[in-house]
């Protein structure tokens, strides 16, 4: 059976099983071999995660490798976490370009083996932050790989994913949930910034790189200059990039500029946490709640060429370091 045709037959299977459905986008030509592998995790609501609860509901998730070369060394990887959407092409994109560098990525699926196909619209089917642990179980499963350098480990996603990969640095989740290990390098794409946690100026020492669009009006970028102004001050190793003029999922070259009337967006939210799992609006102390009235719908979403290319040769620029690779 060719490799395309095994591959098919692979995902029908864990289709039926009701684990994972990656669409066509998500299949890469270009690496050299592609392997899925199911990651055992567990799901926890937001309160749980930040209670330290480990008792959350099991969970088996899935995630597709890809390892750019045949050969036998040892590979630079990065995790690729989607956002709201699931899976899109901006995840395919990066590990195309990423697999070009001879990185290996590693793209997981936090939804669809939990029922969830799109939280847009409905973003109370899933926690935001559960998917932390979802990576950090990602990067286990790296670390353990024949292929994969386990100190050359790095994650990157974007809006819910780049909340996970901007929060997977905090070091009391890394002590509450990892084994470790940690990644060496964090890059958060329009992230999820505004939500004030306990000790969250303690994390990594590592590069945290954060990319944004300035017209984003659905997850804007003034919590996260906010948040990056805190950790530059505790003397972190972090940075932000903003690119003038452009929305939300600016990196998805197969998603035009378009108007998501039904996107839920806290842009007019400002949220804290006052004791562990103890999550409030700053401005009322009304618990938190997706019907908190200061959540709105409709924002911009799509495709910004410019700020796409810049943001890959910034990314380019950012693994070659944090990975020591050979121009």
């Amino acid at each position: 059976m060719g490799s395309a045709r095994l591959r098919r037959a692979i995902q029908r299977a864990l289709l039926i099983s009701g684990f994972i459905i990656f669409g066509p986008a998500a299949v890469a030509k270009e690496a050299a071999k592609t392997e899925l592998h199911l990651i055992q995790t567990i799901t926890l609501t937001d309160e749980q995660f930040l209670a330290g609860k480990k008792d959350g509901k099991p969970t088996v998730i899935a995630g597709e490798l890809r390892l750019p070369s045949l050969a036998t060394d040892r590979l630079p990887a990065m995790v690729i976490v989607h956002g709201s959407g699931g899976i899109l092409g901006n995840d395919d994109h990066w590990a195309r370009e990423l697999g070009d560098m001879g990185i290996a990525t590693f793209i997981i699926d936090g939804f669809t083996p939990r029922g969830i196909s799109n939280t847009g619209a409905d973003q109370s089917q899933l926690g935001l932050l559960t998917m932390i642990y979802d990576s950090y179980r990602a990067l286990d499963l790296l670390a353990k790989h024949p292929r994969i350098d386990p100190e050359r480990i790095g994650i990157m996603g974007g809006s819910r994913g780049g909340l996970v990969a901007l929060y997977a640095a905090l070091k009391r989740f890394q002590g509450t949930y990892g084994s470790g290990r940690e990644f060496a390098v964090y890059l958060p794409f329009y992230a999820v910034c505004g939500m004030r946690f306990l000790d969250d100026e303690n994390v990594s020492e590592k590069p945290i790189r954060l990319f944004h669009g300035s017209a984003d009006d659905y997850v804007p970028v003034a919590p996260c200059r906010s948040y990056v102004a805190r950790l530059t001050k505790a003397g972190k190793n972090v940075r932000l990039t903003e690119y003038s003029g452009a929305y939300h999922l600016f990196d998805d070259p197969i998603y035009p500029l378009r108007n998501l009337p039904q996107g839920l967006t806290g842009r007019k939210c400002a949220f804290e946490e006052r004791s562990p799992g103890n999550i409030v609006n700053a401005a009322t102390g009304a618990p938190f709640s997706y019907s908190d009235p200061c959540f709105e719908r409709g924002a911009m979403v799509g495709y910004d060429a410019a700020a796409h290319a810049a943001s890959i040769i910034a990314v380019k620029e950012i693994l070659r370091t944090a990975f020591k690779l050979k121009e």
